[in-house]
């Protein structure tokens, strides 16, 4: 029998989530336009180096802003395209090269992903428009889930702004650009 002290425990563990869409952008100046006339702004540069670490399960990654902080990030969604469930927690960190140390010492790194994201906030969605190294262009949407909200609620308000963004079905990718980049180069 559950205690009503484990379920509360169990209710502060449940991760915050979102529903994710990744896909390749063939025209970034068009993309970045109707980024910025849904957003009502040019977006805001962001550059990112993220090392990724041996996991048994899900991704571990420590993303460093290249300005004396950074933020470790786990999270877990399927490899699949279109708009998917991705469950994450974070912790900030102002040391992200002493923690880099100990994380690689510890677990290994599995490779590093190095890109300059533009973002664009649309209503509960964060709309990244990114460069990554060894890549090109790249856009992902993440929708912020509310916590009365479905995943259907959440695939819906991404699906809406894949057309009003003309994001098309066959730019679709699966995986972390972790992922892409140890496949190795694709066409484009």
């Amino acid at each position: 029998m559950t205690t009503k002290r484990e379920k509360t425990r169990e209710k502060r563990r449940v991760m915050p989530s979102n529903v994710e869409i990744k896909a390749r952008v063939s025209d970034v100046a068009k993309f970045a336009e109707k980024a910025a006339q849904l957003s009502q702004s040019e977006g805001t540069i962001i550059r990112q180096h993220d090392t990724f670490f041996n996991c048994t399960s899900g991704r571990l990654k420590l993303r460093d802003f290249m300005n004396g902080s950074g933020q470790l990030i786990f999270y877990e969604r399927p490899d699949t395209d279109g708009p998917k469930l991705s469950r994450y927690s974070i912790s900030p960190t102002t040391d992200p090269q002493s923690l880099k140390t100990v994380l690689s010492d510890a677990l290994g790194v599995k490779g590093e992903v190095k890109k300059e994201r533009r973002l664009f906030l649309i209503g509960q969605t964060r709309v990244h428009l990114d460069t990554v190294e060894g890549l090109g262009h790249y856009m992902e949407l993440e929708v912020v889930m509310r916590q009365e909200q479905t995943v259907e609620e959440g695939q819906q308000v991404a699906e809406d702004l894949m057309q009003q963004l003309d994001v098309s079905q066959q730019s679709l990718v699966t995986g972390a650009y972790m992922d892409l980049l140890l496949k190795g180069p694709t066409e484009t």
